[in-house]
């Protein structure tokens, strides 16, 4: 990747369409574009032009096209995008003559955002809520991606850092004069109580990080119980499909299966698992219920289903779970003690109060999650790591004042690797790569 290139990609999608937005950024945008278009139009205002090809002078389309001279641009670099008419022959022929110039190429992927990063048009928590953005499906998706794109959750990052940054300085003016009686305790009776309230405040944004990347990825539901109970047939109603394979033969989901919904917005992943038993003299069956526990133990919220016939003691009964008696149709009026919900999947009975008691379980655990600032793994390793640093820093006395200072310089590093100002080579390359060209 040469970041002095001029680079160019479609950033309107693939296929065919009514218009296709052509990018192209860098140097040599301005010439590009003059050579295509003519004269430049004024920055920032869209003109009507017909495109020729240089040389010939053969018309290649009408566009809509727009000149945007760096800084003041998406990439921080000369930007010029021609709105063509979006047939795949009209952008062969750009992009020919686009490859006609040397030192103009095809964009690689997220390389756009990537030199809007690199310009400071951006930073790393913006870049990854600009991927979200891109890849949201739900609505809540769509405002966690713009809390994180829009630079909310940055500036979040920046208040800690801030403060972080107040306390480490109270500490080195009294290293400066750390040989007088009392200064040095003095100063580090100063900073505890915000040294203390920062890490509450760090210790319960962590604490919602696995609630907001479910929010982020999507809430996996497990169904889980023993084997011929029903948890499939409960699955397809749930997901109004049929996903799952459904039989009367104990054992026959083998492997899991896993089913995208939406309820009350926020994005679901319905897993159905195989039956949950003492080992079998079935190898296959047993590797099924060994890959069930480990899907309960990773899910969210756990459905445990069980039947008049077939009862159960609930596995990992740490996880959020719906109880549920299937076969309701058998019991008569019989009691259902210990369960939630009573469900016949033969009639539809109690399905449509499954679904309701669902979403309400899934918004009770993950709503409000949009505007949580760690939402990541690399965002809640961070904080965590400034945590303990700050911890440490509780640790020393006034004989160690420096090695307070240290830990707190550190603290201040974690977090603001979190926004990619400092210690970001290796992690660019992953981000970016979440991008389609033209992004």
């Amino acid at each position: 990747m040469n970041s002095s290139d001029t680079i160019f990609a479609v950033s309107s999608g693939s296929g065919m369409a009514g218009i296709a937005v052509i990018r192209v950024s860098g140097g040599k945008a301005g010439s590009v574009l003059a050579s295509l278009a003519g004269p430049l139009p004024l920055p920032r205002l869209a003109s009507v032009r017909q495109l020729h090809i240089p040389g010939s002078g053969e018309v290649i389309d009408q566009a809509l096209v727009l000149w945007m001279p760096g800084p003041s641009s998406a990439t921080g670099e000369d930007v010029a995008e021609f709105h063509v008419h979006g047939s795949m022959a009209v952008i062969d022929v750009m992009f020919d003559v686009f490859r006609s110039v040397a030192g103009v190429r095809l964009a690689e992927p997220g390389e756009f955002t990537r030199r809007a990063f690199v310009n400071d048009r951006m930073d790393l928590v913006e870049a990854e809520g600009l991927a979200d953005l891109l890849h949201a499906r739900t609505e809540t998706q769509r405002r966690m991606a713009m809390h994180h794109m829009l630079g909310r959750a940055s500036s979040q990052y920046e208040v800690w850092r801030t403060e972080l940054i107040a306390i480490l300085a109270r500490l080195e003016a009294a290293i400066d004069f750390v040989e007088e009686d009392g200064v040095a305790t003095a100063a580090l009776l100063d900073v505890k109580p915000q040294t203390l309230d920062l890490v509450a405040r760090l210790k319960r944004a962590a604490a919602e990080a696995d609630r907001a990347g479910a929010l982020r990825s999507g809430v996996k539901v497990v169904f889980a119980g023993a084997p011929n109970v029903g948890k499939s047939t409960l699955l397809n109603l749930v997901a109004a499909r049929e996903a799952a394979i459904v039989s009367s033969h104990p054992g026959t989901t083998r492997d899991v299966i896993e089913v995208s919904i939406v309820l009350g917005g926020v994005p679901v992943i319905l897993t159905d698992t195989a039956g949950l038993r003492p080992e079998s003299g079935d190898e296959i069956e047993n590797i099924g219920m060994q890959r069930a526990r480990s899907e309960a133990v990773a899910g969210d919220i756990m459905v445990w289903v069980s039947s008049v016939d077939v009862r159960e003691e609930i596995e990992n009964p740490a996880l959020p779970t719906l109880r549920i008696l299937n076969k309701s149709d058998l019991l008569g009026d019989v009691p259902a003690q210990g369960t939630d919900l009573r469900i016949s999947a033969k009639t539809g009975e109690g399905v449509a109060d499954l679904i309701s008691e669902l979403e309400k379980l899934v918004k009770e655990r993950f709503g409000g999650m949009e505007q949580a600032s760690v939402i990541r793994t690399r965002h809640k390793d961070a904080v965590e790591e400034s945590i303990r640093f700050l911890n440490d820093s509780l640790l020393y006395g006034a004989d160690q004042i420096e090695l307070a200072a240290e830990c707190l310089r550190k603290a201040c590093f974690s977090i603001a690797r979190v926004t990619g100002r400092v210690d970001v080579e290796d992690l660019l390359g992953k981000i970016f790569s979440e991008f389609c060209i033209g992004k």
